[in-house]
């Protein structure tokens, strides 16, 4: 074995040793029994050998990080050590603001080029707008092939109240102009599109995240689709990890009836037990309600999932959620790192625990969960899904419901493969039908001041069979030869997506997602079974 070898293992080793004395000093001093004290100089005589005799110097912030992370990580897949460097860009998702100039970007064809000025944002309150090109931010640019979305982060980003001097290019000028942005707290939004469903009188809400502004960004959405005629309202979850368990437990209340269970937590400690029960203040407790997920809905997402399900409230659409019912609090620690640490196991009303297996030090099998549902066909059958048969429990209406690994919806729908071939695999994988609908959006500009809508930005745009010939075209130009039978197979999937990317480009994410939607079979198979208004005995597949 050679010297690096040796070190790379030694020094989590070393770690482990050095925060299990610390450990065992603490209890010992702190109540701990006598009988601890042969253990703690078990420690205490190996880290002194260490430190005279081991080969290597060993630097002891290193080696505590280290240590720190390797014993959290074996502990559960969810408990981790945050180094202080770390933290503030861990935490910005769930706290739910950052300071920066308030822009969404896509880097493309290598120039940094703004989707949306965020309304009210220091940017947009300058006259910085969609479709400007940074070329570069404090004198460092921000063009070529090797900038990445991290180093556009890193630049505009940083503490409110600081200053950043960008240099945009217009498309209708040849000039240059330089804005000098002042930083300020930008919102993290969590709900990413909120509209009535075009033909219907049901609302569409997509929460991508829960933060500490969720309930509130979710409540604003609903009583703008209440004033649009909302009757029916699907909640998608699908993609949503989680974050703050109070979120979810305010945006359940909102749908349930006084006394009707949300999640219950068991822990060790009595601080960190919860009994969640609707109050009965709820401002949509009869709507008609459906709420989608998929394998990557994880925590927060499974408690409001369970809720409604448990307590037939609604039908869950989609496919088998993630499986996380651990529930972590955040420590801070002396040198501002912290450590998440699971302190309780969460249980939905029926008293289903949602999480998953795992086996302590397995975190690599845990990991490839996914992976393995994938590849044994539970994305596309119905009866590839392993459910475990032993752990079952009952709805308050009497159904049968399983624990032990995500929530399996009422209706399963399958991973949409309908006009997928090869050609549309070469052309969105090497994400041509982006930059073509980039390029769409600066030509279609100028015609869309003052649309509004993305029903009537449609109209502008070109046909399907002229738009699909022109992007043949445009591919091919890029090393993607016109297959003609198989961009007819794609057409409509292609052409839906060129038109959702254009209208990104033009008005922003809440339209993208109106149009992009419109040939989602989850969508469609939820909207159908809340005019039909009934939840299936068992799990059905559409």
């Amino acid at each position: 074995m050679n010297r690096k070898t040796l070190y790379a293992i030694l020094l989590p080793i070393a770690g482990v040793l050095l925060l299990l004395l610390g450990i065992a000093i603490g209890h010992f001093m702190f109540g701990g029994k006598a009988r601890d004290v042969a253990g703690m100089d078990k420690i205490h005589e190996v880290m002194s050998l260490i430190d005279q005799q081991y080969v290597d110097t060993l630097d002891s912030k290193t080696l505590t990080d280290m240590a720190l992370t390797s014993l959290l990580a074996s502990l559960d897949p969810h408990s981790e050590y945050i180094p202080k460097e770390d933290l503030q860009a861990v935490n910005e998702d769930l706290d739910g603001t950052f300071s920066g100039v308030g822009i969404s970007f896509q880097i493309v064809n290598d120039t940094v080029t703004i989707v949306e000025a965020i309304t009210g944002g220091p940017a947009e309150k300058l006259g910085i707008m969609a479709g400007d090109r940074i070329i570069s931010a404090n004198g460092k640019s921000l063009t070529g092939s090797d900038v990445s979305n991290e180093d556009v982060f890193s630049t505009l980003r940083g503490k409110k109240g600081t200053k950043v001097t960008l240099e945009i290019k217009r498309l209708n000028s040849p000039h240059t102009f330089k804005y000098e942005v002042i930083r300020n707290d930008i919102p993290v939004n969590s709900v990413d599109a909120a509209y009535i469903i075009d033909g219907t009188d049901t609302g569409y809400i997509k929460l991508s995240k829960f933060t500490r502004n969720t309930y509130m960004e979710f409540l604003n959405a609903l009583v703008d689709l209440d004033s649009k005629g909302l009757k029916k309202l699907i909640i998608d979850l699908r993609g949503n990890p989680g974050g703050y368990m109070e979120q979810a437990i305010l945006i359940a209340n909102e749908f349930l009836h006084p006394g009707q269970k949300i999640v219950f937590t068991k822990s060790r400690t009595e601080e960190n037990k919860l009994d969640a029960v609707a109050d009965g203040t709820g401002s949509h407790q009869n709507i008609p309600l459906a709420i989608i997920i998929n394998e990557y809905s994880a925590s927060a997402s499974e408690i409001i999932a369970g809720a409604i399900q448990d307590n037939d409230r609604g039908i869950v659409v989609g496919r088998r959620s993630f499986g996380k019912g651990l529930v972590q609090n955040q420590t801070m620690l002396p040198d501002s790192s912290a450590i998440r640490l699971t302190v309780a196991r969460y249980y939905t009303p029926s008293g289903r625990s949602i999480q998953k297996e795992y086996k302590i030090g397995e975190a690599i099998d845990y990991d490839r969960d996914i992976l393995d549902r994938y590849n044994r066909g539970e994305f596309f059958h119905i009866d590839s899904v392993s459910l475990d048969r032993t752990k079952k429990f009952r709805t308050i209406g009497g159904r049968t419901v399983y624990g032990g690994g995500g929530i399996m919806p009422d209706v399963f729908v399958p991973e949409d493969t309908v006009g997928v071939t090869t050609y549309y695999l070469n052309v969105s994988n090497g994400g041509l039908i982006q930059q073509f609908a980039f390029g769409m959006a600066d030509r279609y500009r100028p015609l869309m001041k003052g649309v509004k809508k993305a029903g009537h930005a449609l109209e502008i745009i070109p046909e399907d069979d002229p738009l699909i010939e022109e992007f043949a075209e445009f591919a091919e130009e890029r090393g993607v030869p016109a297959r003609w039978y198989y961009i007819n197979i794609s057409a409509e999937l292609i052409a839906n997506q060129i038109k959702s990317f254009v209208i990104r480009d033009l008005l922003g994410y809440n339209d993208f997602y109106e149009i992009f939607n419109r040939t989602d079979r989850t969508i469609q198979a939820a909207v159908e079974f809340l005019n039909e208004g009934k939840i299936p005995e068992r799990p059905i597949s559409r």
